[in-house]
C-alpha cells in the first residue's frame, strides 16, 4: 500500500486550504505549516478525521529537530532557570500577526518539553513598537517544580540572536539555534578541596532542521502513527 505526506506551507497570513480535510479522509498524512486551521474547532475536526483515518497530522515545528537541540536533550534534567532569547531585526514578512505567534512560540514549544511540570502562572508584557502588533515581548512561566522560564521575543533588534540557556543544580546548558551549538558546564565537587566547573562546547553534527523534520514526519507517515 502507498503511503503519502502532504507537506503544507502557507503565505503569511493565510491557513491552509481547504481540500486539507478533505485529502486527510482520504488517508493522507499532512505536515502543516502554523497556524493549523482558522479555529480550535476546526483543529479539532482536523485531528479527529486523522485520528478516524489512522493518518499522521503534524504541525510545523522546526526547533524542535535543531540537531543542537535534540543534542541538548540528553543533558537536561531538572531545569531550575530557563533564559530565552530570539531577537532579529525587523522583517518583511508576517507583520499580520505578533512577535509572541511569529517567533516566541517556538521558544514556548521548545521549553515546554524541557521542562516535564505543569506550568502554575505566567507573566508577559509586550509592545507595539512599528506595526499595530506586538514587536517586543516578554514572557515569564512558572512551574510546579520552582522552575522559572524567562523568554524574550523581538522583531526590531539591531542583533539577530537565537539562543537558550538552561541552569540546573549542577550544571549549565547553553543553545545557539542559528549556528546549531552547544555548551555543557557542570559543577564537580571534589571529596576535599574547591569545586570547579569544567565542561565546554559539545559535538553536534549540524543539518538543516526543516530538512530532519520532513524526514521525520515521513518515517511517522509511513508507520502510521497519529
Amino acid at each position: 500500500m502507498n503511503q503519502y505526506l502532504l507537506s503544507i506551507y502557507q503565505p503569511d497570513g493565510q491557513v491552509p486550504p481547504p481540500d486539507v480535510l478533505e485529502k486527510v479522509m482520504r488517508g493522507v498524512s499532512a505536515l502543516i505549516e502554523k497556524p493549523l486551521a482558522r479555529s480550535v474547532p476546526e483543529t479539532d475536526v482536523l485531528l479527529a478525521a486523522a485520528r478516524a483515518r489512522g493518518v499522521t497530522l503534524a504541525v510545523g515545528h522546526t526547533e524542535r529537530f535543531n540537531p543542537a537541540v535534540v543534542a541538548a536533550r540528553q543533558h537536561i534534567r531538572v531545569p531550575r532557570f530557563v533564559e530565552v532569547h530570539r531577537l532579529g531585526t525587523f522583517p518583511e514578512r508576517s507583520l499580520d500577526i505578533d512577535v509572541v505567534f511569529d517567533l516566541m512560540i517556538h521558544d514556548l514549544d521548545i521549553v515546554l518539553s524541557m521542562v516535564d511540570s505543569p506550568v502554575t502562572a505566567v507573566d508577559a508584557v509586550g509592545v507595539p513598537v512599528l506595526t499595530p502588533k506586538i514587536d517586543i515581548a516578554n514572557v515569564r512561566l512558572r512551574f510546579a517544580s520552582g522552575c522559572i522560564a524567562n523568554l524574550t521575543a523581538s522583531r526590531i533588534s539591531r542583533d539577530r540572536v537565537r539562543k537558550i540557556r538552561v541552569f540546573q543544580s549542577d550544571s549549565y546548558v547553553s543553545v545557539d539555534y542559528a549556528a546549531q551549538e552547544l555548551e555543557v558546564w557542570r559543577l564537580v565537587r571534589p571529596k576535599a578541596g574547591v569545586p570547579s566547573i569544567e565542561g565546554g562546547r559539545q559535538d553536534v553534527v549540524t543539518e538543516e532542521p526543516l530538512k530532519r523534520e520532513l524526514r521525520d514526519r515521513f518515517w511517522v507517515a509511513r508507520d502510521r502513527k497519529v
